[in-house]
């Protein structure tokens, strides 16, 4: 194990999951994670404890939560989506906490030791969903592609989610997966979040180091954005820019709004690029 307590990509679902038990512990919280505390334990503490500024740079995480968590009730509820692929689900307890149709079909993928870990901390609650869990390796594509081809029967209006997942892949892999998943016609949508390579700079000075000894460096944040995926059969439906909708849900850093007007001396181009540094993007099939 490495200063920072991290030793494997898997390792960072005990991280995050710190942030949603701090955030669902709040008297204002913008949502409740019941499982969180218990699925992080004390290696999540140590996790967060062991980051340069490892509680204070809570709030995009925090906020890609609750901002994810609208676009998938909305999509369940309202758009009828009827299933969900969540890849690399780490430890999130969406088919636990979230209220989803009861015919919703939800599949959490990920390592057998993830799974075997949720599943057994998660032993005596029941989800709100049809909750399937598949132990699968993403890395191997012939793996993948059975896999997909099997979350894809039986639906016509899927949604498949990688919350957390694409900044650890290289570009390379972020093209395999993007292109077996639209070799699927019923996943029509895809939820992602996304970062710039300014924003890339910014976390190598803060996590950087531990990240890399941890065998979980950050790899992916395309120059182009969004449009990187445009060739690979996904065009980009919804953006949600971190930055702002931390200060609608006011999770953000503090002098945010002071920060924000002065923003507004910076030309449009800068206006911009700053408002893409970091976003929950809903990409659709072309």
């Amino acid at each position: 194990m490495t200063a920072s307590g991290i030793s494997h990509v898997s390792d960072t679902a005990l991280w995050v999951a710190i942030y949603r038990a701090m955030e669902s512990e709040r008297p204002d919280a913008l949502f409740r994670d019941p499982y969180a505390r218990t699925l992080a334990g004390t290696r999540g503490e140590q996790i967060v404890a062991g980051l340069p500024k490892g509680r204070r740079f809570a709030w995009p995480m925090i906020v890609r939560t609750a901002v994810m968590d609208e676009i998938i009730l909305r999509a369940a509820n309202r758009d009828g989506v009827d299933a969900v692929l969540n890849l690399a689900s780490g430890l999130d307890t969406r088919p636990y906490r979230l209220s989803l149709p009861r015919t919703l079909r939800w599949f959490d993928v990920d390592l057998p030791a993830m799974v075997d870990y949720k599943r057994q901390a998660l032993r005596a609650a029941t989800p709100t969903c049809t909750l399937e869990c598949v132990k699968a390796d993403l890395t191997d594509a012939a793996a993948r592609r059975d896999l997909f081809a099997g979350a894809a029967a039986g639906s016509r209006n899927a949604l498949v989610i990688t919350e957390g997942l694409l900044v650890y892949l290289t570009p390379e892999q972020v093209t395999a997966l993007a292109t077996d998943l639209a070799a699927q016609p019923a996943f029509r949508w895809w939820l992602i979040d996304i970062g710039s390579p300014k924003l890339m700079k910014l976390l190598e000075r803060t996590w950087g180091k531990q990240l890399r000894a941890g065998n979980a460096p950050f790899q992916f944040a395309p120059a182009e954005g969004t449009a990187f995926f445009e060739p690979l059969g996904w065009a980009e439906a919804e953006f949600r820019s971190i930055w702002e909708e931390s200060l609608r849900l006011k999770r953000t850093v503090p002098l945010a709004r002071f920060w924000n007007l002065l923003s507004r001396l910076s030309s449009r181009r800068v206006r911009e690029e700053n408002r893409r540094m970091s976003g929950i993007v809903l990409l659709r099939r072309r």
